[in-house]
């Protein structure tokens, strides 16, 4: 038991770097710049705000220094004077929250429209990747890619880019105003600036590192979650609970420790220019009161410079503490700019061919086919099959014997290594994806159905088909009596998956779909294995409802589901072993007879249990 969830574990994981295309490093800034240039008016307009709320803040110190020094120290009694200055104070205040207010909106507006696009993008390109990439992908590491790295490209916007344009302009006009009050006491000032920038350059490399782990090791938490909630019933017929919690733990663990050196790293920065501002403020203060003392400066300038000193360092270190906010950005950009830069292996032709959908007629050749998954060996070898148009393929084999490749090629999920499928005589790969998917029609073992009603479910929330065409396919393969039995008919909401109704239940809705999209092929995959008996002579009428004019391809768990095909295939190893109609491979005592034996005997079997286990109650 604890095998089989160890092989279904191996089976959801990946190396969260292996499938990733490895692009050279790109930074945030240059990775948002397209993005940034569309909102270039916005980003004007808190430009503007900016540099508005920023110089009325800073004109405050001085106003006090003008009311100091040629007011109080001079022994004027200017009590007009005063509440001039008093009023402009006060203006600039409210001046300095407005504009405050509003950069902080324009910012937001254009942050948030770029974190939607980008999700956007994402989510459909993520949809365009081939089959063969979700082979090799936990579910969970797309969820953090979708989620996580976007909120994180998001405190991009909220906070290393409000600050470094916030913090970075206010700066540059606390050194103006400094200049403009004492160029020597200022010149003193800067000699910090070099140990500033020893220190940054100190934490830099470290503190990426440390970033960047936390990410991966969150990634990887999130991942190993997902793949747990997927096969919850697995983890709980076989009693895995508190494997499962050991495993988790250890990931949980990981991840704590990551997040414990990344805020060591932090305080251990930010408090290095806590300690250089109170000895700024120290130096500043001795140097200054010594001019004052020497009539070199007036009170009012030393009172000024050591307010501008004291906000001097407060955007410094308003732009240190957002750091690791722009190290976890820089990240999250690179992660998911490096799944962006996948590129399908399956793709369309620049120029698709256009096909009539009217004029299908529904004959398929597979051409002398070869295919194996990436980096196995070949699944299906050299195979040779031509299905004539209205015809009803049966196809039977044990497991691994190729027959569900077969389908996915047909439905040109991967594409073949060798040989050629033709559709009317016309390659798959020279039609566009969405033409042959409107031509091929799938029905697999779980059909998924969305959140949503009924109707939508049946016609895929395509508002062009009319909610008269649903009820009619729905009446035609026998779906309208159970829909209208549903509280609301077709207007029922669905929860996920669909779950509340039967298997039967929602096969029905997917045949209606084939019936609605008039595909011109059908193929089931082992539509009715879970299916009981009643329920699977259900489908099956429907099934030949359904089938009635169309090329049908059907992969049979329960050879009764094919008995009454025109031809039946038996696969084995990749390769077409025998082919028939039920009667003829019977009459040929072949390996398709020991299947139907094998069938039969697993039927006499259950009936032979079923029976003791009533007459023993």
């Amino acid at each position: 038991m604890a095998q089989a969830i160890n092989n279904w574990q191996m089976d959801q994981k990946a190396d969260l770097n292996a499938p990733q295309a490895k692009p050279k490093y790109i930074s945030t800034f240059r990775a948002l710049s397209g993005y940034m240039k569309e909102h270039r008016l916005t980003f004007a307009g808190f430009i503007g705000c900016t540099l508005i709320a920023i110089s009325a803040e800073l004109l405050q110190p001085y106003l006090m220094k003008i009311a100091i020094d040629d007011n109080l120290m001079v022994g004027k009694n200017d009590y007009h004077g005063l509440m001039i200055i008093c009023g402009i104070y006060f203006s600039l205040s409210l001046l300095s929250m407005l504009f405050t207010y509003l950069q902080n909106n324009l910012l937001q507006k254009a942050g948030q429209s770029i974190v939607a696009s980008i999700r956007k993008r994402l989510f459909a390109h993520i949809s365009k990747l081939s089959m063969s990439y979700f082979d090799k992908v936990p579910s969970g590491s797309l969820i953090t890619h979708v989620s996580s790295d976007t909120e994180a490209i998001n405190q991009f916007f909220n906070q290393v880019l409000l600050s470094l344009f916030r913090d970075g302009f206010t700066l540059v006009f606390i050194l103006v105003m400094m200049f403009q009050l004492d160029v020597t006491l200022t010149l003193y000032c800067l000699i910090l600036l070099p140990i500033i920038a020893g220190i940054a350059i100190a934490f830099r490399r470290y503190m990426r590192h440390t970033y960047q782990m936390a990410r991966t090791r969150l990634s990887r938490l999130v991942a190993f979650v997902a793949e747990n909630l997927s096969g919850m019933n697995l983890i709980q017929v076989f009693h895995q609970q508190k494997e499962q919690e050991k495993q988790f733990e250890e990931r949980n663990n990981s991840y704590f420790k990551a997040n414990i050196r990344e805020i060591r790293t932090n305080v251990l920065f930010n408090r290095s220019y806590e300690i250089l501002n109170n000895l700024a403020i120290a130096f500043v203060t001795w140097l200054g009161g010594q001019a004052v003392l020497g009539t070199t400066i007036e009170f009012g300038v030393l009172y000024a410079f050591i307010t501008y000193i004291r906000l001097f360092f407060q955007p410094i270190n308003t732009i240190t503490q957002q750091w690791n906010t722009l190290q976890s950005a820089t990240v999250a950009i690179n992660r998911v700019w490096g799944l962006l830069a996948i590129q399908p292996e399956v793709t369309d032709k620049p120029k698709p061919a256009k096909i009539d959908k009217a004029e299908i007629q529904g004959r398929i050749d597979f051409n002398r086919i070869t295919f194996g998954y990436e980096g196995g060996a070949p699944v299906i070898q050299d195979l040779d099959l031509h299905v004539k148009p209205g015809e009803m393929i049966g196809i039977v084999g044990t497991t691994g014997a190729g027959k569900s490749s077969l389908i996915s090629l047909l439905c040109r999920f991967y594409d073949v290594n060798e040989g050629s499928i033709l559709i009317d005589g016309l390659d798959i790969r020279e039609l566009a994806q969405s033409d042959l998917h409107r031509i091929v029609g799938l029905v697999q073992q779980e059909p998924y159905l969305y959140s949503g009603t009924v109707l939508d479910n049946v016609r895929l929330f395509d508002e062009t088909i009319s909610r008269e065409s649903v009820i009619e396919a729905c009446r035609f393969i026998g779906a309208d009596s159970i829909i209208m039995r549903m509280k609301e008919g077709y207007d029922t909401r669905l929860s996920e998956r669909g779950s509340g109704l039967s298997a039967g239940e929602r096969q029905l809705i997917s045949f209606a779909r084939i019936i609605v999209f008039q595909a011109k092929i059908l193929i089931l995959d082992e539509a009715t294995a879970n299916l009981d008996s009643h329920t699977e002579q259900l489908i099956q009428n429907a099934l030949y409802l359904v089938a009635e004019g169309r090329t049908t391809l059907v992969i049979a768990h329960r050879l009764s589901t094919i008995m009454g095909a025109d031809r039946i295939l038996v696969m084995s190893r990749g390769r077409i072993v025998e082919q028939g109609t039920h009667q003829e491979l019977l009459d040929a005592h072949g390996y398709y007879e020991e299947l139907y034996l094998h069938s039969q005997g697993q039927k006499q079997e259950r009936e032979d249990v079923a029976g003791t286990w009533h007459r023993t109650r």
